[in-house]
């Protein structure tokens, strides 16, 4: 049976819990570093569930808006590529 999205979105919530709770990984980090790599993770699946969205979407006004928000998440993820 197929999930909804709310499973999905918590299933990737779960494994990007795991994946920064990774010991190795978090004691190099710096806890400036460690916020830029979470803001970073969670830019990305923001990016991702908005490109499935528009991936599936007909409705044109909602096409726009999701373009909007897209635009403004590659914005934000190059601006943390510039911090970082």
């Amino acid at each position: 049976m197929a999930r909804g999205w709310e499973s999905k979105a918590v299933g990737d919530q779960i494994d990007a819990a795991a994946v920064e709770k990774s010991p190795s990984e978090s004691r190099s980090l710096s806890p400036a570093q460690a916020n830029t790599l979470r803001e970073k993770k969670i830019l990305e699946l923001s990016r991702a569930r908005v490109t499935s969205d528009l991936e599936n979407s007909q409705d044109p006004r909602y096409r726009s808006l999701l373009m909007r928000a897209l635009e403004d998440l590659d914005a934000k993820l190059a601006g943390l590529a510039q911090a970082g």
